[in-house]
């Protein structure tokens, strides 16, 4: 490659970046790119490289690369904004777990590798912060989950003042999170949504606004029931935020008997589903009908609640094809494994029907179907009648709500029912999404804490930037 000056009649010359090449016997050249609009002393530079001025000569100090700035500094810059700069502090304990939750925006990983990522970047310019280890980010952790109450009230006061008031309706979800190792303070054995077996993990309540507005998050043992966690979340809005009028949501598992009941005493309200088997019974005493059921929401009292019924018709369609693919499955298995027993006499039918008839437990179909052997060869048998009966609620809900008419209609209520997809997405991202909190590789109970608290000020901070490139891009 070369630079070649073209004159150019009355205007200034043309300068070509171009190269020659061979095509059969003949040399010629081509134009690569247009110099003309660079600067003289850029092109001057282009044609030392090009002839190889610079060949062999090294730098005395070698090449030099400076930390990487703007991720950094535009985090902060937000950070600042929403208030969690402030709410951490400014010693070196706060620059620490600010740099803690901005990494985990940027850069996910554990503590080691937040350190080897740090030295890349320009961490003491923008937050002030000396060099640090992994031991001081753990010490961090221990140190923001002893503060983790007194940070919520202090994000929570300024949320309440960018809203212009105290919010009403609160959504709240858990989830589980598995761990690499066995030594947690806080692992145990429970109901795993990560379907690791053999893994022992914790469960994490997360609490949001009816828009999913991160509010705070606790962690507690591995072997917690979801409805065993709700009174903590009604501890934290009644002495720790100083909310009076709140309508607590949560799903079918975690409103339960209990969990209403100490709702109702604290004079909180709440909104939630009902399990099948809690359906079932309010249509054999006859407090709902199936003709209710409809694409639009009706609305039953009894028993001094307010139910509010619907039928999902697409719902309903998705389950039945659900159902007719697992009786089809069967069906293959069923003939898959007579034809093995007819081509083998020492083949035990037996052993068959046993392995078949755990598939359909597995597959929750032994309501109404059932197997016998008749002679050699499984028999599949459908009781239709029960089969009836257990899809004659695909895609039907109920509602339950103590919430008064006066205060919020029955379509309303709905509708801020189907709003924990909020929080449900929060908890996505929080857990698989952009943060990942796990697997969890942390021993201390503290840490775990912290940990988990650091990720949900990375969430404010993730939903923060969502919003503005919304609002420029959308």
């Amino acid at each position: 490659m070369y630079i070649a000056v073209v004159p150019n009649r009355n205007s200034p010359p043309a300068i070509l970046l171009r190269e020659s090449y061979r095509s059969g016997k003949k040399v010629k050249t081509r134009t690569l790119a247009n110099l003309s609009r660079w600067p003289q002393a850029r092109i001057d530079a282009l044609r030392q490289v090009l002839r190889g001025d610079w060949d062999g000569v090294v730098p005395e100090e070698g090449p030099v690369c400076g930390p990487v700035f703007g991720l950094l500094y535009a985090l902060k810059q937000v950070a600042d904004d929403i208030g969690i700069t402030a709410a951490l502090g400014r010693n070196r304990f706060g620059k620490l777990q600010q740099f803690l939750t901005l990494a985990r925006v940027a850069h996910q990983g554990s503590r080691l590798s937040a350190v080897r990522w740090a030295k890349d970047q320009a961490v003491e310019e923008i937050l002030g912060l000396t060099p640090f280890d992994e031991d001081d980010l753990y010490a961090a952790l221990d140190e923001i989950a002893n503060r983790q109450e007194a940070i919520e009230v202090l994000l929570y006061r300024r949320y309440v003042k960018r809203v212009g008031g105290a919010p009403v309706l609160f959504l709240y979800d858990v989830t589980s999170s598995y761990f690499e190792g066995e030594k947690n303070e806080l692992a145990a054995y429970g109901y795993n949504r990560d379907g690791k077996k053999g893994k022992k993990q914790i469960v994490i309540g997360l609490m949001t606004d009816a828009q999913g507005e991160p509010i705070c998050v606790r962690v507690f043992s591995g072997n917690t029931a979801d409805p065993a966690t709700v009174s903590e979340q009604i501890r934290i809005l009644k002495e720790r935020f100083g909310v009076q009028e709140v309508v607590f949501v949560g799903d079918r598992g975690m409103v339960k008997t209990n969990g209403k009941a100490a709702l109702t005493e604290c004079g909180m309200r709440y909104i939630t589903a009902l399990t099948d088997p809690q359906i079932r019974k309010l249509l054999k005493r006859g407090a709902i009908q199936l003709g209710l059921f409809d694409e639009a929401v009706c609305e039953v009292e009894a028993d001094g609640r307010r139910y509010l019924l619907r039928k999902n018709e697409s719902e309903a369609q998705k389950e039945m094809h659900r159902l007719e693919d697992k009786l089809k499955k069967l069906h293959e298995k069923v003939n898959a494994r007579n034809d093995v027993v007819t081509g083998s006499l020492r083949c035990q039918p037996e052993a068959g029907l046993r392995s078949l008839q755990k598939w359909i437990d597995h597959y929750q179909l032994a309501s109404f179907v059932s197997l016998r052997l008749d002679s050699r060869t499984v028999r599949v048998e459908i009781n239709v009648a029960a089969k009836e009966k257990v899809t004659e609620l695909f895609g039907c809900y109920i509602i339950e709500t103590d919430v008064p008419k006066a205060m919020m209609d029955a379509q309303t209520a709905h509708d801020r029912y189907k709003d924990l997809a909020h929080v449900e997405r929060d908890i996505r991202t929080l857990k698989t999404g952009l943060l990942e909190v796990r697997p969890i590789f942390l021993q201390k109970a503290g840490r775990t804490r912290g940990h988990v608290f650091v990720c949900l000020l990375a969430l404010k901070l993730s939903r923060e930037l969502q919003r503005r490139l919304s609002a420029v891009f959308d």
